[in-house]
């Protein structure tokens, strides 16, 4: 009997998806891992160092937009950073359902397993491109080379385990981008809004 195949671990996944993605979604949907542990011991460590970083940076260097210093609460950092951890989890399980029940629209398949790891798999480079949260001044560009990256990976991913035929992957991917961007927007406004709980924002010149 030839044993199952198993999922590649976590950092050749990592690795893969950055580095040879097309490769690593072959291997991923020959192997799929399971929902729960992918989210427990995959998603929420990287989406949590991530959140981490955001706030360690702010706090030792500072954030700054066309020289004018923002300055925020560590409680509000704080209760942003853990606010948006949350959402990010809650936004990922989302996206994976609409994925899933979306797919036979597009000549797909269901497959709820294979939407949860695509879902997150694509997000890795985001995540990853989180990291330069570490130094606020860097995060905005790496963030937004990061993000689409993430949604080429996505992209690439949809054939393969979700099944869509080609001639239909740019409407499928372009479906499913939008839902990304409704989901970005609630994000982005709780997480502003439990930011504020721990006091206003204020801001300051500081000139060159």
């Amino acid at each position: 009997m030839q044993a199952a195949a198993r999922p590649p671990g976590g950092p050749s996944r990592l690795l893969g998806l950055l580095f040879r993605p097309r490769a690593t979604w072959a291997l991923i949907a020959r192997a799929p891992v399971e929902p729960r542990q992918l989210i427990l011991r995959y998603a929420v460590p990287l989406a949590s160092v991530q959140a981490a970083c955001e706030v360690v940076g702010v706090l030792v260097f500072g954030f700054n937009i066309a020289n004018i210093g923002v300055h925020m609460s560590v409680v509000g950092l704080i209760l942003g950073a853990a606010a948006n951890l949350v959402l990010t989890i809650a936004a990922v399980v989302v996206l994976a359902v609409v994925v899933d029940r979306m797919a036979p629209a597009f000549g797909g398949v269901r497959d709820r397993r294979a939407a949860v790891n695509l879902v997150v798999h694509a997000a890795t480079a985001s995540w990853v491109g989180g990291l330069s949260g570490i130094y606020p001044s860097l995060a905005i560009p790496v963030g937004i080379l990061a993000g689409l990256y993430s949604l080429y990976a996505l992209y690439l991913g949809l054939p393969t385990l979700m099944r869509v035929p080609e001639d239909r992957r740019l409407t499928a991917f372009a479906a499913i981008l939008i839902v990304i961007l409704g989901l970005g927007l609630v994000r982005g406004a709780i997480t502003a809004k439990a930011a504020e709980v721990g006091g206003p924002l204020s801001a300051s010149y500081a000139p060159r």
